[in-house]
């Protein structure tokens, strides 16, 4: 602790202040620093402010706050949300209906869906013309995928526009445009014995450490890039990870807790996209798990009931149903926020987790006739787990709308 000062050396001090004289440069660069404070202080409020959040909010966060910090523009933008410490949350709040605007188009109108499965349509595919866009991931990416299609495909005429599939690679053109939408199928984002675009029903699944370059080498010159990853590690408590090559007579296996894997596996993503993306130039975002609705006792109903027959929405606030493991956003938000690659996460779990009503349930294609048994029991078959189109993923695309032009 200081000693107070004595009489004696205040005086000494008040004096010595008396009689200094203020340099005029001193008194300029004063000036300038008043200024620049009275102009830029609600900025440095802010910068401050997201500093501050970074350091202490345990949840994933988007990392494009590393831009704002350098006072650096994200290619695409054209502005920009609040954030959520100004009080702004697009990711966050309730669903209300919205019967005049919605459905968005009608799954008539589009052709692209498959039978399992407000927005500037004009000023997205401006954006992409003379560019690729790609989501890269499971078969809840390609849902997303499709719904962007079918968002943007009526603003184009039919003899300019086409989808084409190329095993794992399905690629929807723009000739006008110049431009295409694509997704890649790579469940788990590295080599897997369940990269199979058509075969890939694997109860025992393995995954090849180190081997994202398999796949990625495929991504190479998109210009704006959509991962995602959940569902397929969700097969217990443990995964099998493969240290070698899937070719080797002798294949050395580890079994990993479901967290470490999933954790390698966001760490080879995003060395990925710092080795390949260009930081001025491209976008890259991650879209958090999609909830499945199978067990109603979450949300209080009946047991041994799901989705099937659900046509309202979770209204508690605080719901998380238990196929959400909170431990795998956890991982998200601790990789995410240990690394600089500009990545946008697009948080759309909890608003997902409301929609019960939304699955496909038994409303979709059946591959293999239905038993008599599961004809008896429709909640034997729902699909709780994909979502109906239009729906819930259009929601998610004009999520990744504004935040490719408002990050």
């Amino acid at each position: 602790m200081k000693t107070p000062l004595s009489s004696s050396s205040s005086s000494s001090s008040s004096y010595i202040i008396r009689k200094a004289r203020l340099s005029p440069y001193l008194f300029t660069l004063l000036a300038f620093i008043v200024f620049v404070a009275i102009l830029y202080g609600e900025d440095f409020i802010c910068i401050l402010g997201q500093l501050d959040s970074i350091s202490s909010d345990t949840r994933p966060i988007s990392t494009t706050s590393e831009f704002y910090k350098n006072r650096e523009k994200l290619p695409f933008a054209i502005g920009r949300t609040g954030t959520e410490e100004e009080g702004c949350d697009v990711f966050s709040g309730r669903w209300v209906r919205d019967v005049s605007n919605r459905p968005l188009y009608e799954e008539s109108e589009c052709p692209y869906i498959q039978p399992q499965l407000t927005f500037n349509a004009t000023l997205m595919l401006e954006t992409l013309r003379g560019k690729r866009m790609m989501f890269v991931g499971d078969s809840l990416n390609r849902g997303q995928y499709v719904s962007m299609v079918c968002l943007l495909h009526r603003l184009i005429p039919e003899h300019e526009k086409s989808m084409e599939t190329f095993d794992s690679l399905t690629v929807f053109t723009a000739k006008e445009y110049n431009a295409t939408i694509e997704f890649y199928w790579a469940p788990f984002l590295l080599e897997s014995n369940a990269d199979n675009a058509v075969i890939h029903r694997i109860s025992d699944r393995i995954v090849r450490k180190g081997s994202i370059n398999k796949h990625g080498k495929y991504w190479k010159g998109v210009d704006i890039i959509v991962f995602n990853t959940y569902l397929w590690w969700m097969t217990g408590l443990k995964m099998k990870i493969l240290k070698g090559s899937f070719d080797d007579e002798e294949k050395e296996i580890v079994e990993l807790s479901t967290e470490d894997a999933y954790r390698m596996a966001m760490k080879s993503m995003l060395r990925w996209v710092k080795l390949n993306m260009d930081r001025k130039k491209t976008r890259v975002f991650f879209t958090s798990m999609s909830p499945s609705h199978g067990k109603s006792i979450d949300w209080g109903g009946e047991p041994e009931q799901n989705c099937y027959n659900e046509t309202t929405l979770i209204e508690d606030s605080n719901y998380w149903g238990s196929d959400c493991r909170r431990s795998i956003m956890e991982v998200i938000g601790e990789v995410f926020r240990g690394s600089k690659v500009p990545i946008t996460f697009l948080n759309i779990t909890q608003l997902s987790n409301y929609r019960k009503d939304a699955h496909t349930s038994i409303y979709k294609k059946q591959w293999n006739p239905l038993t008599p048994e599961q004809e008896a029991n429709p909640v034997s078959y729902a699909d709780c787990v994909h979502w109906c189109m239009p729906g819930l993923q259009d929601t998610w695309n004009e999520l990744l709308f504004t935040k490719l032009f408002y990050p």
